[in-house]
């Protein structure tokens, strides 16, 4: 059972992480992905924004629904997921925010 509750944290935080990449991607807008330079600070082409946010839905995918049955009426397991995704937002706000002030300071 705690297979199931790790799989849902973490298809939470992966489908967390999609939306940044995939929504800058489809505005046609560089982000840091890490597969830029330096990894997961400078900015990536949005078309691999799209790759890297759909990769990344695409994972939580299999981990909602081939790890055990998810149902959204399995509320503890949507706890966990949203926990997940809250950890990661968390996580990517601080990480992105000091990219983005790094940069600012940089352009002075």
């Amino acid at each position: 059972m705690i297979l199931v509750y790790l799989a849902r944290f973490f298809a939470g935080a992966f489908l967390a992480n999609a939306v940044p990449h995939f929504v800058c991607g489809t505005q046609g807008r560089p982000f840091p992905s890490p597969f830029a330079s330096p990894p997961g600070r400078g900015d990536s082409s949005p078309a691999i924004n799209v790759l890297w946010g759909a990769a990344n839905a695409g994972i939580a995918y299999l981990l909602f629904y081939r790890v055990g049955s998810f149902a959204m009426t399995h509320s503890l397991e949507v706890l966990v997921a949203g926990l997940g995704g809250l950890v990661m937002s968390v996580q990517l706000a601080s990480h992105f925010g000091q990219v983005y002030a790094a940069k600012a300071e940089r352009r002075g």
